[in-house]
């Protein structure tokens, strides 16, 4: 986890263990990372999303999952975006100076996707993705959204997610990743003008 903060700067780091009968999640992220990964989930096209959210979020992230995965990768999958949301919401804390709003268009050849994020407090996603296939390799298409709804209820966030196109199920599932990495990145940024302001004409979120 990356260290060097300027003084009088608070970290904003969380780590977070969720064990059920069915997984065991440890998750550590610091929001003003490097884009460090340490990934072992068992499952290793999630593993190849989730580097794609440290390196293009600019979060370190480390992250270990055991699951039952002779069943399937659905509670795994599921687990660990419910797990990151918790340790997301527990760094980014009362969200007083950040920008609170993300937005991000991510192209890969073909395939183009738009990932716009609001640390609301109100978790709802909205999702349009038209995968052109139901597996990538041994990968479930429909566990991205389950990642996602997962992460958005536990991180308190609305996340609007469209793949505008593609013919590539992997480009296309790519694309969504990285645009979520850089729209994340740039909701959760400090915004030097708002100091400790909270982001909302509320006064809370």
């Amino acid at each position: 986890m990356n260290a060097a903060l300027e003084p009088g700067i608070l970290a904003r780091r969380a780590s977070i263990k969720r064990d059920t009968a069915e997984t065991q999640i440890a998750v550590s992220v610091d929001l003003d990372g490097t884009g460090h990964a340490k990934l072992a989930s068992g499952v290793a096209f999630l593993d190849h999303m989730l580097d794609q959210i440290a390196r293009h979020g600019l979060v370190d992230l480390e992250i270990e999952a055991h699951g039952d995965l002779h069943i399937d990768a659905h509670h795994t999958v599921e687990d660990i975006g419910i797990t990151l949301g918790q340790a997301v919401a527990k760094a980014i804390g009362d969200k007083k100076g950040i920008r609170r709003y993300g937005h991000a268009y991510v192209p890969l050849d073909e395939a183009l996707s738009r990932v716009v994020i609001d640390f609301s407090g109100r978790p709802e996603l909205v999702w349009h993705v038209p995968f052109t296939r139901a597996m990538i390799g041994s990968f479930d298409v429909d566990l991205a959204h389950e990642f996602f709804q997962g992460f958005v209820n536990h991180a308190q966030v609305t996340l609007h997610v469209d793949n505008l196109r593609g013919d590539n199920a992997h480009h296309q599932c790519e694309t969504v990743f990285k645009a979520f990495g850089r729209a994340f990145r740039m909701a959760a940024e400090r915004d030097a003008r708002m100091a400790n302001l909270i982001p909302s004409t509320k006064g809370s979120l």
